[in-house]
């Protein structure tokens, strides 16, 4: 087994930010991970001027302005849980730098900061979907209710056939003694909602009657039970409804999602 991952936090710095860090810290505990910070901002956005010689002098301002908020925002999380947290920020096309450095640095699991629902994408430019459809690994979605603490006990949950068997994901589940949590979505009719059909010493299953609200209504359970971190597998299935649009799932799902594959 891997004695150290890498786990890749991609940033735009909105107010989620401390809280999306932290999560990954607890996270990083667990597996015993180095963390990589990484932000990219857009040129158009810092510079916007003709002149060569003007257009460097704001770039070196930018730098050096966005490394000392960078390290603001690291250096006291780090202290708290006495944990090295890396960084690095870039300026240029948003998609392609996050592109070439997943690329370079080959990380084992990427993090994501969550916005609110009523924001159109999770980290401008639709950057969730890029990762998604470039990344093939493990992906966390750090979500903005019942997050990750460090040093505290998670609660998980898992849905339908996400897979388990990856020796990260193991170590995740091996860090609680409390009940892995299971939901499935019935695919007839007369299933019972919300019924209680397992109940061992390792997991409580539930299952949920198929339709239009399901996604939500595991969501608010999702709220009701404290759960910390739910395993989503985000392979498309012809009978797994929460899987045909995994954009709808983490819209709707406010706690952390770990997405495997």
């Amino acid at each position: 087994m891997k004695s150290n991952y890498k786990i890749l936090v991609l940033s735009d710095f909105n107010a989620a930010t401390t809280q999306t860090l932290k999560s990954t810290v607890s996270l990083a505990k667990i597996v015993n991970a180095d963390i990589d910070f990484f932000y990219v901002k857009k040129a158009t956005e810092v510079v916007d001027v003709e002149n060569q010689l003007s257009a460097i002098r704001i770039l070196n301002e930018e730098y050096l302005a966005t490394n000392k908020k960078i390290e603001e925002l690291i250096n006291p999380i780090s202290a708290d849980y006495n944990v090295a947290i890396n960084h690095q920020f870039t300026i240029g096309n948003v998609k392609n730098e996050i592109g070439s450095y997943i690329d370079k640095n080959k990380p084992d699991i990427i993090v994501l900061g969550k916005r609110k629902p009523k924001m159109v994408s999770l980290i401008g430019d639709n950057i969730t979907q890029y990762v998604l459809e470039k990344y093939q690994g493990t992906i966390m979605i750090a979500g903005n209710e019942n997050s990750l603490e460090p040093n505290k006990e998670l609660s998980l949950a898992l849905f339908s056939k996400a897979n388990l068997t990856n020796p990260f994901i193991e170590k995740i589940i091996s860090s609680t003694q409390k009940k892995l949590t299971s939901f499935k979505i019935a695919e007839s009719t007369s299933a019972l909602k919300e019924e209680e059909v397992l109940n061992t010493e390792k997991a409580v299953e539930y299952i949920f009657e198929k339709g239009d609200n399901v996604i939500k209504n595991i969501g608010n359970y999702l709220s009701k039970s404290n759960v910390n971190l739910l395993f989503v597998n985000r392979e498309k299935e012809v009978n797994n409804s929460i899987n045909k649009n995994i954009n709808e799932v983490i819209k709707n799902l406010n706690c952390s999602l770990i997405l495997t594959t």
